[in-house]
């Protein structure tokens, strides 16, 4: 039977340039493009914002960072739209700092 070793025969004739290259090509085709979300969309987030606000509500926020996405789930401690950082405490009452441009999906949480 013949055993294939794919890539691993090609990697000794490769620089490591190339090599280098190929694994951030790899990584960076693998990562996701962030939708466009219109002013419609930031307003439904404030709207959802300000209502957890009021009444101590935990929300569930997606964001994109670095291509990939990461869910939290906890209560906005505190929003500075200056800055365009969202403040919020998890269900381990640890502290999350999220840039707002980053944030994709804002919905109260059920779970």
């Amino acid at each position: 039977m013949i055993r294939d070793r794919g890539n691993k025969k090609w990697v000794s004739m490769m620089l490591p340039e190339h090599v280098k290259m190929l694994r951030e090509y790899d990584e960076s085709h693998n990562k996701l493009a962030k939708p466009f979300l219109d002013e419609q969309k930031y307003e439904q987030f404030d709207e959802v914002i300000a209502r957890a606000m009021e009444n101590n509500l935990p929300l569930q926020l997606t964001s994109l960072q670095k291509g990939e996405r990461k869910l939290y789930i906890g209560k906005i401690h505190y929003m500075d739209e200056l800055k365009g950082e969202l403040r919020m405490i998890n269900q381990a009452s640890e502290r999350i700092l999220l840039k707002l441009a980053d944030v994709i999906e804002i919905e109260e949480y059920t779970g």
